[in-house]
């Protein structure tokens, strides 16, 4: 059987750098290739159909590779040589991850936790601002919105306020003690009711709906067991939640508790308030949400309550929803959750790559236009165009020699304010990247992870366009 043979396409100047990754790569995989450099210098600017009037692949060739940032229809390329076309990675140091990558298995992103997504101080708010509330967060993952009453006297909206978000489709729960505030939220349309313990728990026999139970005493579980023998009796569904305590004020015993909760009631649900972590410690929830999502997963804690109130934790909803797909899996299969899911990878990158120092000297040497090259690497930022090399880790003294690097020491004649902006903003990201460790890539927008905001490519006039 004779092995494959790829057909790689690629542009004038990244004709030296493809050879050096491409030749070692098909070595140790085990493949043959050919390389078809263009007639125009940045392959960016490519289209399959461009391609396709200009390709001359090989007898041999089994398949043919394009440069990631090549968008378009395939066809006219498929139809012009007869092979299969793939799109590569848009950085072609990343080949490498490119050949070795494992697609996801196809039963990802599966689940079984149920996100209940608390909406703080309810009475504050108006019956719109609810809804919009609501629908945000079941966007984000939500499976049950929880409407979040205060302390006092029962508020006279609540009915209202349940009705209309369920009226918009949502499964809706309520978060009071108070028999006078639930038994309204029930008759609307509440299906669950956060929390029942001895001060409402012969009142709940009568609501006629779902219930957690939590303990009179959280740290002793006092109460827990009285409360969950009534509720059986009387046939109340119901889940059980030993109470969450924040880092210092009983955190590992709370997470204790809810062992020893499962061993004692092996069937039963359980759920697990994760806001008291999240919005109680000084770091970012994501990191949080999935070690704590991790934990109910294995113990088998099919619910759990979130909010989204202080600065750090208003994305959480989106997390423990990444996160919860990611564990399921994780137990499910018994792998460990790496190299499963990219989107909650925001502050650094898995493996970010850069250029080697003799590979901007090549291409410096090898360039023939005005264009600018903007590299991260070295823990500084590289600017490369014709006869042109320099860096800086300051994006201000970077672009300071820049505006000295021109005839007579002066700026250069194709440094107008639109490519002087555009180079400060490319510079500005290359920076932001050396400082994370992250991914740089020319007229790419950085990788967040779930937070990723896509950019538009704002390609200048040729007099002063800048490709990578």
């Amino acid at each position: 059987m004779s092995r494959e043979h790829i057909h790689f396409v690629t542009g004038r100047l990244a004709e030296h750098a493809l050879e050096q990754v491409v030749a070692p790569l098909a070595a140790e995989i085990g493949f043959s290739f050919s390389t078809d450099v263009m007639p125009i210098t940045v392959a960016a600017l490519m289209t399959p159909a461009w391609i396709a009037k200009r390709i001359q692949p090989p007898p041999a060739a089994t398949r043919v590779l394009i440069p990631g940032y090549c968008a378009g229809d395939l066809s006219p390329l498929e139809d012009a040589t007869g092979l299969p076309i793939a799109r590569g990675p848009r950085d072609l140091r990343r080949l490498p991850d490119h050949f070795g990558r494992k697609p996801l298995p196809t039963d990802y992103g599966a689940y079984e936790i149920d996100i209940v997504a608390e909406i703080n101080h309810c009475p504050q708010l108006s019956t719109d601002q609810i809804r919009r509330r609501a629908q945000q967060l079941a966007n984000d993952g939500a499976n049950v919105i929880d409407v979040g009453c205060e302390p006092g006297e029962p508020w006279a909206g609540v009915a209202d306020a349940v009705k209309a978000i369920s009226e918009d489709g949502h499964r809706v729960s309520i978060d009071s003690l108070n028999p006078r505030e639930i038994e309204p939220a029930v008759r609307a349309g509440a299906e669950l009711v956060l929390s029942v313990n001895e001060s409402n728990r012969n009142a709940a026999v009568d609501w006629g709906c779902e219930v957690v139970v939590v303990p009179d005493d959280p740290r002793t579980l006092a109460g827990l067991d009285e409360t969950v023998d009534l509720l059986a009796g009387a046939g109340v569904p119901m889940r059980i939640d030993p109470v969450l305590e924040p880092i210092g004020f009983g955190f590992a015993q709370s997470l204790q508790r809810y062992i020893a909760v499962r061993e004692k009631y092996p069937d039963a649900e359980i759920m697990m308030g994760i806001g008291n972590l999240t919005e109680l410690t000084d770091v970012d929830s994501a990191g949080i949400n999935v070690l704590l999502i991790g934990f109910c997963q294995e113990l088998a804690i099919r619910s759990v309550l979130t909010t989204e109130v202080i600065n750090w934790a208003r994305t959480s909803v989106r997390e423990c929803d990444l996160a919860r797909r990611l564990m399921y899996h994780a137990v499910r299969h018994q792998v460990l959750p790496k190299h499963l899911e990219p989107q909650l990878l925001t502050l650094r990158d898995e493996a970010p790559s850069e250029p080697s120092p003799e590979d901007l000297q090549h291409l410096a040497a090898t360039i023939k236009d005005n264009n600018y090259r903007i590299f991260a690497a070295g823990g500084v930022v590289h600017l490369v165009s014709t006869n042109l090399q320099l860096k800086d880790a300051d994006p201000f003294e970077l672009m300071a020699k820049l505006l000295k690097a021109g005839p007579a020491g002066g700026p250069p004649k194709n440094l107008d304010a639109s490519h002087a902006f555009y180079l400060g903003f490319e510079m500005c990201k290359a920076s932001t990247a050396l400082t994370l460790n992250k991914q740089y890539q020319q007229d790419d927008s950085l990788d967040w992870g779930y937070l990723t905001r896509q950019e538009k490519h704002h390609y200048l006039p040729r007099k002063g366009r800048a490709k990578s």
